[in-house]
């Protein structure tokens, strides 16, 4: 494993966590992050909506720094948390229009959660034995990840708490690659 992929990862959270708390502070009519959306939050007329834009940003990137850094993890898992943070990118580059729908944003935001969710799955490297993380830990954290994501779709669908629902998928999402990165030092030193 790269050691970059240490500081990649754990940045994610920092900016994702980070990035919706301050952007949703300097909403001059004040914003209700049980009820609205990240996205809300970088979209057309949101006030300081580059803080929002800038987060998100720097959180694909480090998703696609964390994948290219995962070396003991299974290529397709590695494709998939990158397509996934690659996604993040354009969830930002396609903002919400002021008080409606984007298509191309929906898309990209779609594309983030599944990919994000379900990347742990594919984990398995047969050639990676020794460096793997725990066989046990992997599959059901994307279980609880892609459950999230179910939450966070019923959500949107009946309207109630979608800010809360979303904030625990995409907030579980960001930090997955830090403890799949912490984990794979762990096995590692357990070796030495």
């Amino acid at each position: 494993m790269r050691r970059y992929a240490l500081w990649s990862s754990a940045a994610a959270p920092v900016l994702l966590v980070g990035g919706w708390t301050i952007a949703a502070a300097v909403q001059a009519g004040g914003f209700d992050s049980l009820r609205e959306t990240i996205s809300a939050l970088a979209g057309a007329g949101a006030d300081h909506r580059w803080v929002m834009t800038l987060a998100l940003l720097g959180v694909g990137i480090c998703h696609v720094v964390t994948a290219r850094g995962l070396d003991p993890i299974a290529v397709p898992a590695r494709v998939m948390l990158g397509v996934g943070g690659v996604a993040t990118v354009l969830v930002a580059a396609f903002p919400l229009p002021a008080g409606g729908t984007s298509g191309p944003h929906q898309a990209a935001a779609t594309i983030a959660f599944a990919c994000l969710a379900l990347w742990p799955a594919l984990w398995r490297n047969p050639g990676a034995a020794a460096a793997r993380p725990p066989a046990g830990v992997m599959v059901p954290a994307a279980l609880a990840l892609a459950a999230l994501v179910l939450l966070f779709t019923v959500a949107l669908g009946t309207g109630v708490l979608v800010g809360l629902a979303e904030r625990l998928a995409a907030g579980a999402q960001a930090v997955w690659p830090l403890v799949t990165v912490l984990l794979l030092l762990l096995r590692r030193a357990g070796r030495r």
